[in-house]
């Protein structure tokens, strides 16, 4: 009896490093350690790491991190969605037209882009479940779907494919500085003041801190980082998503809506894409046809990274959130370091074939599948 007991996996005494190797975050720690240390070396005084380039590379993260929320629970519960990109774009163009076009309020026109864009994440959820489609097909379609509308809908109204405006429009509205606005400005204009950091000293901007507060793209970032993590990690949910990605069947044997999860990940990864897209459009004062291209691979590149598995049922927000810090700072340290920036895409490729086999090879190691 003792024998048996002692041969029992379930109760084997796990050293430290395996429990290492296990964490999904391993990936995406050790990469940010490296990303960190390579432009520390090579780029410490190029201005990357001063307030105004600490702020470039920390907006840009930020980005990647909104959608990665998204795909990373979205992925774990065993789907994936293709259609981040044009729904990026196409709610940006539905801003636009409602709050230009039509002259809605703009509070009005991102209410009424929300429930637009989670109804397209719902339906892609439906169907996917209904009819047991890869959702890889359905949300490809949907990705083409989007974005023609987002090309027809401004051609066919304003014979453009970009519409401007937006930040005047949005002047006075209650619910766009929730996501196009700055927070403790205040308190940067101090740090300016006592020299922390520097000030504009000519034109209309003198004695303006070169950083003005932090823009509401990197609290939403941060907020569904934080939001994600403990969903995942402390709620029954969190457990639901890991089953209905881990084994459907078994999930549902044990009393788990499978069908229920996966489309609230849908609707969740839509809603995270126009987050995106409404911070975009506010900073940018207009929306464009062609925005959001390329990244549902971008965010889900940045997903592998952080230590989720392309089969489902593993994975951590936090992770995910590192991966998209190494994206943002190599994307702006490239540039600081005067090296090409179209490498970016050759580094992409290569950290997430490097993430794929790392990650395969860790999972037979801790689980011994061959």
């Amino acid at each position: 009896m003792s024998d048996a007991t002692n041969d029992d996996e379930r109760i084997k005494e796990m050293s430290g490093l395996r429990r290492a190797l296990i964490r999904p975050e391993l990936g995406g720690m050790v990469g940010t350690v490296a990303v960190f240390t390579f432009f520390l070396l090579f780029a410490f005084d190029s201005g990357m790491f001063n307030a105004q380039g600490v702020l470039n590379w920390s907006v840009v993260s930020a980005q990647f991190m909104i959608i990665a929320v998204g795909a990373c629970l979205l992925m774990i519960a065993g789907e994936f969605d293709l259609s981040v990109g044009s729904m990026i774009g196409f709610a940006g163009m539905m801003i636009a037209v409602f709050g230009i076009t039509l002259g809605w309020p703009m509070w009005m026109a991102i209410i009424v882009t929300f429930v637009i864009c989670i109804a397209f994440g719902a339906l892609n959820g439906y169907i996917v479940v209904r009819t047991g489609l890869p959702s890889f097909i359905v949300t490809l379609a949907t990705l083409f779907i989007l974005r023609g509308f987002t090309i027809f809908i401004p051609q066919t109204l304003e014979r453009k494919t970009i519409i401007g405006g937006i930040r005047e429009a949005a002047e006075g509205d209650w619910l766009a500085p929730i996501f196009g606005a700055k927070i403790f400005t205040g308190f940067f204009q101090w740090l300016g003041d006592m020299g922390v950091i520097g000030v504009f000293t000519r034109g209309n901007l003198e004695g303006k801190p070169v950083v003005d507060g932090i823009p509401m793209l990197i609290v939403w970032a941060l907020g569904l980082v934080v939001f994600g993590h403990i969903l995942l990690t402390r709620t029954r949910f969190g457990n639901w998503i890991f089953a209905a990605g881990g084994d459907a069947q078994a999930a549902r044997y044990a009393g788990v809506p499978v069908d229920r999860v996966k489309i609230l990940m849908f609707m969740f990864t839509a809603f995270c894409a126009t987050v995106f897209a409404v911070c975009q459009v506010m900073e940018f004062g207009s929306a464009g046809s062609d925005r959001g291209i390329l990244k549902e691979f971008e965010a889900i590149i940045a997903v592998v990274i952080g230590g989720a598995l392309l089969t489902g049922g593993y994975g951590s927000v936090i992770g995910a959130a590192l991966g998209a810090l190494i994206f943002g700072v190599v994307q702006q340290g490239l540039f600081f370091a005067n090296v090409e920036s179209s490498l970016f895409r050759v580094f992409l490729g290569v950290i997430l074939l490097f993430a794929v086999i790392l990650n395969t090879y860790i999972r037979r190691m801790i689980t011994g599948e061959r």
